[in-house]
């Protein structure tokens, strides 16, 4: 059985909207509640770690058996010299250092629609796929200089950077040495002004350095152009398309009724706990789409 787990770390939302109740968009509810079934179904088991605000909204909702992994409240204690502004996804890092291999880190708008084992055979470690070097989201070692105490030297600055909305890590030592590298660099890096290039190198980034440091072999299961062609038959990630569904609410509106289709169908009973919450109601009302 292959662990998993989904991180929600709520102080960058809590630093962004200081004067707002903690909530999460109502498209990355649905695909959440789609991520964590659909790994269950596939035979693997997943929890969610998070800190107790994050906690607190899934309870409220009741989603509290939806993990059946449990709710795990492990991200309270980040310490602040992290900046939730730049560091954004700096939960998953602590929560996957608290979590341990071997174990598959897994994004909350990432569905996988059938097992991954038959991938993960004879692999160290794995992520969904390899990103090209852009300068504008991974410049050299020169575009960081609030780390400047952190260790760089050793680094090699050619290797592809990982992607890591899906991710498997199956050597305990190396999956330690990662988590504590970038926590490292995420606390040297004080007064950092770019939360791209410095998030993305602590948790991408590195994570392809010091596997090529170390001499562990990283997989990758897929590629952009077969993620974007394949049908989504085995993978869904809506990274992507965020941004387009926040500027056109009509695709906003298509997408979240496509989930709550594919839910009323093969999950009835988390589609009647959903379509009872305000935020979620009227995505279930006259369903007629597939997704």
């Amino acid at each position: 059985m292959l662990r998993a787990f989904h991180c929600n770390w709520s102080a960058p939302f809590r630093v962004r909207h200081p004067d707002a109740p903690y909530q999460v968009a109502p498209f990355e509810l649905l695909t959440t509640v789609l991520s964590a079934l659909f790994w269950q179904k596939n035979g693997g088991s997943i929890a969610m770690l998070c800190d107790r605000t994050a906690a607190s909204f899934y309870q409220e909702r009741g989603l509290s058996d939806l993990w059946d992994g449990g709710i795990r409240t492990v991200l309270d204690d980040i310490p602040p010299a992290i900046d939730p502004h730049i560091f954004w996804a700096a939960g998953k890092l602590f929560a996957l250092r608290a979590f341990g291999a071997p174990c598959v880190m897994l994004d909350t708008d990432f569905i996988v629609w059938k097992s991954i084992e038959p991938l993960l055979e004879d692999t160290p470690l794995a992520v969904i796929h390899r990103e090209d070097i852009l300068p504008e989201v991974y410049p050299g070692p020169e575009a960081f200089p609030a780390a400047a105490g952190f260790d760089f030297s050793s680094l090699d600055w050619t290797v592809q950077p990982a992607n890591t909305a899906l991710s498997y890590f199956g050597d305990a030592d190396f999956t330690a040495f990662y988590t504590d590298t970038a926590i490292d660099f995420m606390c040297h890096a004080q007064g950092a002004d770019n939360a791209l290039t410095y998030m993305v190198f602590a948790e991408q980034r590195l994570l392809a350095m010091l596997a090529q440091k170390k001499g562990v072999p990283l997989r990758a299961l897929s590629d952009l152009p077969a993620l974007f062609t394949s049908g989504q038959t085995y993978f869904t990630h809506v990274w992507g398309f965020k941004q387009q569904m926040q500027q056109e609410p009509a695709l906003l509106e298509g997408f979240c009724r496509r989930c709550a289709s594919r839910l009323h169908r093969e999950a009835p009973d988390w589609a009647d706990v959903l379509q009872k919450l305000p935020e979620l109601s009227s995505y279930f009302d006259d369903l007629d789409q597939k997704i």
